[in-house]
């Protein structure tokens, strides 16, 4: 276990076998350890949120006694980041 996370060691073959079945333990917690020849190759684990939403930042400025304010840049900037963080990855091919 890591943290309360479950750990399953699977072979290639058993994640390629089932691969619907190994993403809905994923979305249960569990962290899929990929195996070839009892070496780990890969992890499959559930996302993380990472950072803190924007309404803790601004009330963590508040509390602190900042004068800082949103404006129609910023929020724009803020929207933007997000619709990109929404948008698949196409990494480019190491042809």
């Amino acid at each position: 276990m890591i943290g309360n996370m479950a750990v399953v060691h699977m072979s290639e073959a058993e994640v390629v076998k089932d691969i619907a079945s190994v993403l809905a333990q994923v979305r249960q917690g569990v962290e899929v350890v990929v195996e070839q020849d009892h070496r780990a190759v890969a992890v499959i684990k559930p996302s993380q949120p990472v950072g803190r939403m924007i309404s803790e930042v601004i009330a963590d400025l508040k509390a602190r006694g900042s004068g800082a304010a949103m404006d129609e840049d910023f929020a724009r900037d803020i929207e933007e980041g997000i619709k990109a963080q929404r948008q698949p990855w196409n990494p480019p091919s190491w042809g």
